[in-house]
């Protein structure tokens, strides 16, 4: 089942880290996608609901960047 979590994201200041997040959190087998937008600091990751949002928390913020869930559906 597919689960959509939107997500806050502060310390963004351009297309690279945005592209950094996107990458790091694609390469999780159960992440499906993820949209990220340093203009909005938000982002919005669907997964295959075999991972928990805090963990995707934790992987946004190895990457420098500090996070928080938004909503989820």
């Amino acid at each position: 089942m597919t689960e959509s979590l939107e997500f806050q994201i502060n310390g963004m200041t351009c297309g690279g880290c945005s592209g950094r997040v996107k990458g790091v959190l694609e390469m999780n087998l159960n992440v499906e996608s993820a949209e990220i937008s340093h203009e909005t600091n938000s982002g919005v990751v669907k997964t295959n609901g075999q991972i928990s949002a805090e963990e995707l928390v934790k992987i946004i913020e190895q990457t420098g960047f500090t996070a928080a869930i938004s909503s989820s559906s």
